[in-house]
């Protein structure tokens, strides 16, 4: 293919064409392929969601959109200009036909959004979901990293997708917290279905809870009808103390160094978001620990008494 026929196929394929350009195009011995290319591609259609029914499946879909690519075969001109209208039908359909909302928090903040069945997901500092809108009703996925809370009409299954499982429901009232070595489930209302990724299976009914922390697995109850963040206050049942630091650190937005304190105890308490000072008191003296607030920004926690 020269480069004036190049020239002309790229301005058709812009209708930007001039009348006389458009008559040297007609003239081209392809022509007719070409325009059956792109009649062809008027007919294309998006393949229709499917539901995937295990987390296998699932983190298999979460892969393969983020690694796939279209390789174009270059050695046969006809093949350079199918592949073009390929390539641009699948931006196409990837990102108008079927688009992805996402959703993040920064520090020291809560977003509540309502999905298009008028499920409520409310997520805590510094968390990140992302979901299609195309097919919701019948498809129900949303990717999940960090912590929130779901509140689900009844419908279709419902899948809350992490990279330590998957939370499947049909309408109830949870939370997923999936942040570093820790994935914990709490179901406040109706019954919640975890899989994990080494396929263990775990049914949780209301008030009961399931945790996995650094590989181990723990079972637990809640007396609680919604998770105590909502309420700007944060909980913490026996995890270790860099958990409930980085959690700080979070609702803070503000860095945490530690001295002369090489353990990690598992510590049980909680502390307010709205008060700096309170925070700290209420993470430090039960561990005998003292601290220093440097700046707006940093904060030190001592192993020992200044």
């Amino acid at each position: 293919m020269n480069m004036e026929h190049e020239y002309l196929i790229k301005k058709w394929l812009n209708d930007e064409l001039t009348p006389e350009e458009l008559e040297s195009f007609k003239a081209l011995k392809d022509y007719q392929s070409y325009l059956d290319i792109v009649e062809t591609a008027k007919n294309f259609k998006a393949s229709e969601a499917h539901k995937v029914e295990s987390f296998e499946k699932l983190k298999q879909k979460l892969q393969e959109n983020k690694s796939s690519k279209v390789k174009p075969l270059w050695t046969n001109p006809f093949l350079r200009i199918a592949s073009v209208i390929v390539i641009a039908l699948g931006v196409y359909f990837s990102v108008f036909y079927n688009p992805i909302t996402e959703v993040d928090t920064l520090a020291h903040q809560q977003t509540t959004v309502e999905l298009p069945d008028a499920s409520m997901v409310t997520l805590n500092a510094m968390s990140h979901i992302e979901y299609g809108k195309r097919h919701w009703n019948s498809n129900r996925e949303i990717n999940l990293h960090g912590e929130a809370f779901f509140q689900v009409e009844k419908g279709s299954k419902f899948d809350v997708v992490t990279s330590e499982g998957v939370v499947s429901v049909v309408g109830t009232q949870f939370s997923v917290n999936q942040r570093d070595q820790l994935f914990e489930v709490k179901c406040f209302e109706g019954v919640v279905k975890v899989v994990t990724k080494l396929n263990q299976v775990e049914t949780l009914t209301a008030g009961k809870t399931f945790r996995i922390l650094n590989g181990e697995v723990y079972q637990n109850e809640t007396t609680s009808s919604e998770p105590q963040w909502l309420q700007n206050t944060s909980h913490f049942e026996k995890l270790p103390f860099k958990i409930v630091v980085a959690e700080l650190e979070r609702q803070y937005g503000i860095k945490v160094t530690i001295e002369n304190f090489d353990k990690n105890p598992l510590f049980t308490g909680g502390f307010v978001h709205n008060n700096l000072d309170n925070a700290l008191i209420s993470v430090t003296q039960p561990l005998n620990l003292s601290y220093t607030i440097i700046s707006q920004k940093e904060v030190v926690i001592y192993g020992h008494k200044k």
